[in-house]
């Protein structure tokens, strides 16, 4: 039932104007989801305090709750048509009234983790792009029908709502910054292996994916109490986020896998100074994709130590740093890190080596990412310690990775046994850190067993990162035009 509901859903927004892509379909569903989960939220509490005998304070007032305005339902429990909005009243009540008054909760908040502080985020950067009211109220009937009560329906919902992060990930080369392929993610998690009482971040949250897939991992473990439930709920997960569209389907996709109060802080990660990070501050666990390519501001790139444009190479200053001795990370970098000559990836490398355990390096196959032409490496470590040794492997499907044939759970059950023990094999190899060329750092990955080396981008890499730049080019060329 409940995908079907998806498919009527997108069926509908895509005969608006308002919505032309993957990420507008995700971001209109997305913030409708979340006030009917508000709402189902709010009666679950006000229930629960009746049979107590107390009295249950809503966080929306009346005229703003779905019940009143998207779904009055009569004594029969169906939709009463009378007092449902509908056309153009219902879309200048949403953009006109209710909006505003939602983005208001963002002053009267206590704090950025509270609900009323997200609520005032989401629909303060967010717009409603449905401007047929008759189309919107066929999708709200349609979310209406889902239900976020029991966790059997919570997982459904989850899942569902994953496939349209992926779907939007795959839908070129934007979406592809909002989606880690949760194969990739799950392998990540079992190597760092998050426990319960530590703090998991990530600081380039984007889908959540990473601190998603580490609830599902923490939260299967046996024996789990109470208290351990409450610690998984309100102190593990945290994350920052810049983009608004990226913040609002990180708090929805962590609510539908069962974290009712997700720590997400919308902002840029990037223009925190790293001398103002204080112990207090720091974290067992850091897992991320942070945006590679990007470029930061000359002011922003004040804020690190080591000085450079490229924002993955920030992010991974700003890891280690967040980290506290003994924190184990696993994070994605573009494989050009391994051996670029530049002043900054130099002193970047030299840096992980002598701060951290870099004791595994993965190498990720052409294809990994939809919609990006660039080959990513996964570097694991282990703050507090230098390097001694590297354990890399180079993960070879045997077959073409792309949209149709994308990375599986069984890719990489290989890396995931064989890194336990640091195995060698045709694809696994370790090199002494004593090894490294002292002067330049290279970590190139080089398999003596047969394989590439592949630090270098093969000409289909290229070819491919050339097509993708084109097709992004030509995006903004249309976009230009429509303007004139």
């Amino acid at each position: 039932m409940f995908e079907q509901a998806f498919k009527n859903i997108d069926d509908v927004l895509r005969k608006e104007a308002g919505c032309t892509t993957e990420l507008d379909y995700t971001e209109q569903t997305s913030w409708l989801l979340f006030l009917k989960y508000l709402d189902d939220l709010e009666q679950d509490k006000a229930t629960e305090a009746a049979l107590e005998g107390r009295k249950y304070s809503h966080i929306l007032d009346k005229p703003y709750r779905w019940e009143s305005w998207a779904a009055p339902k009569g004594k029969d429990g169906k939709l009463d048509h009378n007092r449902a909005l509908t056309g153009d009243d219902l879309r200048d009540f949403v953009s006109g009234k209710l909006f505003p008054y939602l983005h208001g909760f963002k002053q009267k908040a206590t704090g950025p983790n509270t609900i009323e502080y997200k609520i005032g985020e989401i629909f303060g950067e967010i717009k409603n792009k449905v401007n047929s009211g008759y189309n919107l109220r066929e999708i709200i009937d349609h979310i209406d029908e889902l239900r976020f009560r029991s966790q059997k329906e919570k997982d459904e919902l989850s899942h569902l709502y994953e496939a349209k992060i992926r779907n939007m990930g795959n839908a070129g080369r934007n979406g592809g910054e909002y989606y880690t392929p949760r194969p990739l993610i799950r392998a990540i998690v079992q190597v760092v292996k998050p426990c319960i009482g530590e703090r998991i971040y990530d600081g380039a949250v984007g889908s959540a994916g990473f601190l998603c897939e580490s609830f599902v991992y923490m939260k299967s473990k046996p024996g789990l109490t109470t208290r351990d439930v409450a610690t998984l709920q309100k102190r593990t997960f945290y994350g920052k986020e810049k983009k608004s569209l990226a913040y609002v389907i990180a708090i929805m996709n962590m609510i539908l896998h069962g974290i009712e109060a997700p720590n997400i802080i919308h902002t840029n990660t990037l223009t925190e100074n790293l001398a103002d990070i204080q112990e207090k501050d720091r974290v067992e666990v850091v897992m991320a994709n942070p945006p590679f390519g990007g470029s930061e501001r000359k002011e922003v790139q004040e804020n690190f130590p080591i000085r450079t444009g490229e924002t993955a190479y920030l992010f991974l200053q700003h890891f280690i740093r967040m980290l506290k001795a003994g924190g184990r990370g696993g994070m994605v970098i573009k494989n050009t890190f391994l051996s670029n000559t530049d002043n900054a990836s130099v002193s970047l490398r030299k840096l992980l080596l002598e701060s951290c355990n870099l004791h595994t390096v993965l190498d990720c196959p052409s294809g990994t990412f939809q919609g990006a032409g660039v080959k990513t490496v996964v570097l694991f470590f282990e703050k507090g310690a230098p390097t001694r040794k590297i354990w890399y492997y180079q993960l070879d499907p045997g077959r073409s990775l792309g949209k149709t044939n994308p990375l599986n759970d069984e890719d990489l059950a290989e890396f995931v046994k064989l890194q336990k023990t640091f195995a060698d094999s045709p694809k696994s190899w370790s090199v002494a850190a004593k090894s490294i060329d002292q002067k330049t750092f290279d970590l190139s990955v080089k398999n003596p067993n047969g394989g590439e080396e592949i630090a270098h981008r093969s000409p289909q890499a290229i070819m491919e990162e050339i097509a993708a730049l084109d097709a992004e080019s030509a995006k903004v060329l249309e976009s230009i035009k429509a303007l004139l």
